[in-house]
């Protein structure tokens, strides 16, 4: 890990108390809502398009066991090219 992941991590474990629902937010291009869908096989996505249909806001909930899950999730989805978590 580097100080960014273990700073979130630190602010992680400080502010939820595991197991926790924990809500991921993306936004993608609508060709890579699959991807998103992917990442997560055993979770809804909810898909909300943008007001111009450039892009989709994806927001899943996820029962996280740990923070190491959650940073794990976002290591993933950082593969995404041109991905924005929120």
């Amino acid at each position: 890990m580097d100080y960014s992941t273990d700073s979130f991590k630190e602010k992680l474990d400080n502010t939820h108390s595991f197991p926790t629902l924990y809500v991921y937010k993306f936004i993608v291009k609508p060709e890579q809502v699959e991807q998103i869908e992917k990442l997560f096989p055993k979770h809804e996505v909810v898909q909300k398009p943008s007001s111009g249909g450039k892009y989709i806001s994806t927001t899943v909930k996820v029962m996280a066991a740990s923070s190491d899950e959650i940073i794990g999730h976002y290591k993933e989805a950082s593969k995404i090219e041109g991905i924005i978590s929120l």
